[in-house]
């Protein structure tokens, strides 16, 4: 009976000093106390003794505020070269990123690894850039651009993806919830939502419709799709790789392309087949319009 009772005294007073114990090293380091954090520091501080517990936890508060304030110190470098940074409390710039002078970014906005960005661009808010080259006069917006190029004039979002490989020449425009990837779109080439373009070649104009999806895995295998200069491709066509769209050529809503398409050509349906000539329905349209048919 007396062993019992000793234990227990032992016990309650064990707990007595670990709790002042925790009240002191919290007062010491300006810590709120919950109900976790005390368990969590009276289990450090049983188990490695104050002193050990004390210098873990001073530890783990200084590499934030380290890291908090050199990334305040690269805000600030990148601003007196001319760059705007809405709220740099919430921009996470890592160094070693390069950004051009009227360059405007946005809050919730991180920017990583080798990415180097142009002048008068607009990137963010919520955007992610890693490892990517953005030309002037780009525009991103709430989206993710990873091992990306961007030429000049390029609008992306919001809300979309482009993945590894993507390359975006000079004009061209991705809408929300698109995404691009090893694939390169042309001068002006559009797709402004809703789509997969993967492993592809987009050419000049080419606009591509809500809905398109490029299939480009069989289940072994990628394949590519290419799209020639100046093609429509209707909204909802799936282009079953490989395959390649003709210059010129026009898919109908829905369609699903099987088959290579030839320049100029209507094709629609399940799967796709040919239904006229675009060029020669331009030309009766635009001489109906003059009245010289």
């Amino acid at each position: 009976m007396a062993r019992a009772k000793t234990a227990t005294t032992h016990r309650s007073s064990e707990a007595i000093r670990l709790g002042l114990q925790v009240r002191r090293l919290a007062t010491e380091l300006g810590l709120e106390l919950t109900s976790s954090l005390r368990a969590q520091l009276k289990q450090a501080i049983a188990q490695e003794g104050y002193a050990a517990a004390r210098e873990r936890v001073v530890d783990a508060l200084s590499r934030p505020r380290a890291q908090a304030l050199a990334r305040q110190r690269l805000c600030q470098r990148l601003m007196l070269s001319g760059v705007t940074i809405v709220d740099p409390a919430t921009t996470y710039i890592e160094d070693g990123v390069s950004v051009g002078a009227e360059t405007v970014i946005h809050p919730n906005t991180v920017v990583s690894g080798r990415t180097r960005i142009g002048g008068t661009c607009q990137i963010g808010p919520n955007a992610i850039v890693s490892d990517s080259i953005i030309g002037d006069r780009c525009r991103v917006v709430a989206s993710v651009v990873e091992e990306t190029v961007l030429e000049s004039d390029v609008s992306v979002g919001p809300f979309s993806h482009l993945r590894s490989g993507a390359y975006l020449a000079s004009g061209v425009y991705v809408g929300n919830f698109a995404e691009v990837k090893k694939s390169r779109l042309e001068r002006g080439a559009k797709m402004g939502h809703f789509g997969y373009v993967g492993d592809a070649q987009v050419g000049d104009k080419v606009n591509i419709g809500a809905g398109t999806v490029t299939c480009n895995f069989d289940g072994v295998s990628k394949h590519r799709t290419i799209i020639d200069r100046g093609a429509l491709i209707g909204s909802d066509t799936m282009l079953v790789a490989p395959v390649r769209v003709g210059e010129g050529a026009s898919t109908g809503a829905g369609s699903v392309v099987n088959r290579d398409v030839p320049p100029d050509t209507v094709v629609a349906g399940v799967p796709a087949r040919a239904r006229g000539k675009r060029g020669s329905g331009r030309k009766r349209r635009v001489a109906r319009e003059r009245g010289t048919k």
